[in-house]
């Protein structure tokens, strides 16, 4: 756990959710251009920055991708505060993510990297909304997380 005040945590949680829509921005621009490689790896980072943008809040920070599914798992879907759709797309979007970026002849068509634009679209959705939840519940005069 990360020791951090509930602003501190509220704006490290506001800066990974801004790089988490530069990314999803970036994943529909490259898709647009026909790199669809390169939109799979942005849409995957779009969902892994929005997970840390959420787990930040519990003051919880993994540094590597398992930790990040590990811990989004365990604190969110385990505890059915999100549906478990949301860390079955991440390990989808992991999963592509993995083997466009190291695989030696992996390569996604347009309809894949569609496919994973709009799962990332609804991952993030979701979490915002958590996100929001756990921003107020923090702010509110009467609980403090």
């Amino acid at each position: 756990m990360v020791e951090l005040s509930a602003e501190e945590k509220i704006a490290l949680s506001d800066v990974r959710a801004e790089k988490s829509n530069d990314m999803l921005s970036d994943a529909s621009d490259t898709l647009k251009s026909g790199l669809f490689n390169t939109s799979v790896n942005r849409s995957y980072y779009a969902a892994l920055h929005s997970a840390r943008s959420l787990l930040i809040l519990k003051g919880i920070d993994p540094l590597q991708h398992d930790g990040v599914k590990t811990m989004l798992s365990l604190h969110f879907i385990k505890t059915k505060i999100l549906p478990e759709n949301i860390i079955k797309d991440f390990k989808n979007l992991l999963s592509l993510r993995t083997d466009v970026d190291y695989g030696d002849f992996e390569s996604i068509d347009k309809k894949e990297a569609e496919a994973a634009l709009k799962k990332t679209k609804s991952f993030l959705k979701v979490i915002e909304h958590e996100r929001k939840k756990l921003i107020k519940e923090m702010t509110s005069p009467t609980k403090k997380v």
